[in-house]
């Protein structure tokens, strides 16, 4: 892999992850409700939901979502009722005048690891954007590694960013009226997001 493939490959990962989409979503809500001392769970999970997402791509599992009518509707189904019942957890969590009982580390990072991860849009993403920039003479290996930690790396980043910025928004909507619009646009967008996973059909 050249120098110029790899800048290519960071410009374009650059582009795409600043999007919102479910994880975003997620990370956006849950800092709002708990503020920034969530923000490093939310992140490790994003992280590691996406490496799982891409190891699991590159070892295949795109190859047999793409093949495989059931598998890949088993993943599918999976991903878009957990996108639902966060979403219809956050539409309907309750508000008031006094400050939201944090999440716990270990949840607000289960939750953005399994939206991150269990998402096979994301793997069919994967498994069609990342060979792009590998280099059929070289050694598969070393590049995908490269390309998977560059990958990661980002996209931690841009949910720290996401997380921090929610973060300090939470005290400018911490009257019940705007926390809970805030909530119910959160919630719709999440089961939004599981609903259109649930109508995604196969390339």
């Amino acid at each position: 892999m050249t120098l110029e493939t790899w800048l290519a490959f960071l410009l374009a990962s650059a582009i795409m992850l600043p999007i919102p989409g479910p994880t975003i979503m997620l990370v956006i809500g849950q800092s709002l409700g708990a503020g920034r001392g969530r923000a490093l769970p939310l992140v490790a999970g994003v992280a590691l939901g996406d490496l799982t997402a891409m190891t699991l791509s590159l070892a295949g599992l795109g190859a047999l979502l793409a093949a495989s009518s059931l598998a890949f509707t088993l993943l599918k189904w999976m991903g878009a009722a957990y996108l639902v019942w966060l979403g219809i957890k956050l539409f309907r969590a309750p508000v008031s005048a006094t400050a939201a009982p944090p999440l716990t580390a270990r949840r607000a990072m289960r939750d953005a690891y399994v939206v991150t991860a269990l998402n096979p849009k994301s793997i069919a993403f994967f498994i069609a954007f990342v060979p792009q920039f590998i280099t059929p003479a070289q050694p598969f290996l070393p590049q995908a590694a490269i390309l998977v930690a560059s990958f990661v790396t980002l996209a931690a980043l841009n949910a720290l960013a996401y997380a921090l910025l929610a973060g300090r928004l939470a005290g400018a909507v911490a009257r019940p009226a705007i926390r809970r619009a805030f909530n119910r646009l959160g919630g719709a967008m999440l089961m939004g997001a599981g609903l259109a996973t649930a109508a995604m059909r196969r390339a």
